[in-house]
């Protein structure tokens, strides 16, 4: 008698946007399936990955993930079902046509997929269980989009629907950036809209994973973004557990999971994003699938996420896998974000909701400094003890960064300044060097970074267009390879990194060791 076969979609050729993690999730679901005694069908198309390994699954497809070559291996093998919710976007995209076409689909129903995708059925489920969404709204036609935006009140997020990786996002300041982005949008259509948020400025940024089979949901791990929202998920640097959440703010987060995943009648993995702004909570997202923290969430608390939500999609409940409560670490773990800036010349470094990450570290230990102290070494930044450090930031950050510099003064670094920032820490005490604007003289900061005189910068950009000079000395940074700090959260948690690293050795143990704290 022949085994029963479930076919995993996986994420298609790697890019930006669609990163590897969602691979490592298809390995995982092949893995389970045939811990459960089922034949996995693996249908993928990029030769870099695991999980087109000859061995990885029991039969491997290397095809596009189209909803022709799909559909015709499943003909083919006449399977139990599919599993697309570990591919990322691509095979996401794929589970109503294949629905409609007759095919199985395993785990949460694609009903539920397409009430989180579709912007309106979306609101609708938000209203009736009173969850909090910044104002929003779907135009096809740029009168619209203006109507919109001004109705909520700009800056405002706008994007393409059912995109990957936050590809053509922006954040738009006012009428004529809106008609520039409408202008660039390929597809528009009703059944295309372009999605239209309020954009919730110096809101911190929250993603949740969790794991639900249709009656139970456990959340996995509830991440805080190290950058403010508007950073796409991910390029920014996040910390499990949280760290500077009020306790009721959390918990209030973690119910709204709850209650979101059953009421989709989840089974498998969910992911949520939700912002925080003056104590309100806002939800940002919900995808129904595996996200692409669940490898850094599952190696943090030392559970196969993945593993369980496959079980989950043939039947298995949460308390048949042993899995009835979430697991909250006695430590911090970082995953911060991988870029290949240095290997495009004169490329703006600037984040924002359109994701340029090409990989992933983890940095872990018992306090959230030296974590992410750990995770900024691993991921190629230079964290200085000493040097010069050149500060330049927009007008709506000097508040705050008079004292991040005048603690990084009191450790023994000398402060460099552009004129505004300089002459706004002058008023406030500080001792600081002002040097002249590229194109105003010298010695200028490309002449102290040609130089090797500079050991860190933080410079946060002002405007959707950044002048020239400001690009070019970022770019010089990136190649120099001198740490450079674009956000305030950022160089807050640099400070505190290298202070850390000034009292205390890097110490490394193995995650084993972590687990049993």
């Amino acid at each position: 008698m022949a085994k029963k076969s479930v076919v995993i979609l996986g994420g298609g050729p790697n890019r930006i946007g669609q990163g590897i993690e969602f691979d490592y999730c298809c390995v995982h679901a092949s893995m389970a399936l045939k811990e459960e005694d089922y034949e996995s069908i693996m249908v993928n198309c990029n030769p870099e990955t695991v999980s087109t390994d000859y061995d990885t699954s029991t039969r491997l497809y290397f095809e596009p993930l189209t909803i022709e070559d799909v559909f015709n291996i499943i003909e083919y093998e006449n399977p139990l079902g599919i599993i697309v919710q570990f591919g990322g976007q691509t095979p996401l995209n794929l589970a109503i046509p294949l629905q409609n076409r007759g095919v199985k689909i395993l785990g949460t129903s694609p009903d539920a997929i397409d009430i989180a995708e579709d912007r309106e059925r979306f609101r609708v489920l938000i209203n009736k269980l009173n969850i909090k969404q910044s104002p929003s709204g779907t135009a096809i036609s740029l009168e619209q989009a203006v109507t919109i935006a001004q109705r909520i009140g700009y800056p405002v997020l706008v994007r393409p629907s059912y995109v990957l990786g936050g590809r053509a996002m922006e954040i738009v300041y006012d009428d004529s950036g809106l008609k520039e982005f409408m202008e660039k949008a390929i597809e528009i259509s009703e059944e295309k809209p372009i999605l239209i948020d309020k954009f919730l400025e110096d809101a911190i940024e929250i993603d949740v994973d969790a794991v639900c089979d249709g009656k139970t949901c456990i959340i996995g791990g509830l991440m805080e973004h190290i950058e403010e929202a508007g950073i796409h998920s991910g390029d920014s640097a996040m910390v499990l557990p949280a760290y500077s959440l009020a306790s009721n703010i959390i918990k209030e987060i973690k119910e709204i999971t709850r209650k979101i995943s059953l009421t989709l009648e989840v089974k498998g993995l969910i992911n949520i994003q939700f912002a925080v702004k003056n104590k309100d909570i806002y939800i940002i997202e919900v995808n129904p699938r595996a996200s692409r923290t669940i490898p850094f969430i599952s190696k943090s608390i030392g559970v196969p996420l993945a593993k369980l939500a496959t079980k989950i999609m043939i039947g298995k409940t949460l308390k048949d896998l042993h899995f009835t409560r979430e697991i909250i670490p006695k430590y911090f773990c970082v995953k911060e974000s991988v870029f290949p800036f240095n290997r495009f010349p004169g490329v703006d470094v600037i984040l924002g909701p359109e994701m340029k990450s090409t990989g992933e570290v983890m940095g872990i230990d018992t306090s959230f400094e030296m974590a992410y102290a750990k995770s900024q070494l691993a991921a190629g930044q230079n964290l200085p003890f000493s040097g010069k450090i050149f500060i330049s930031v927009k007008d709506k950050d000097k508040p705050v960064i008079y004292s991040i510099a005048s603690q990084f003064q009191k450790i023994g670094f000398e402060i460099l300044t552009s004129s505004g920032t300089g002459q706004f820490l002058k008023k406030k005490g500080m001792d600081v060097v002002i040097i002249p604007k590229i194109y105003e003289g010298r010695p200028n900061i490309v002449d102290y970074i040609k130089n090797n005189e500079i050991s860190l910068i933080i410079n946060t950009p002002s405007g959707k267009k950044p002048r020239k000079d400001i690009v070019s000395i970022r770019t010089i940074a990136v190649e120099r390879g001198i740490s450079l700090v674009t956000t305030i959260p950022g160089a807050k948690a640099t400070l505190l990194a290298i202070k850390k690293l000034k009292e205390e050795k890097v110490k490394i143990k193995s995650l084993q060791q972590y687990y049993k704290i």
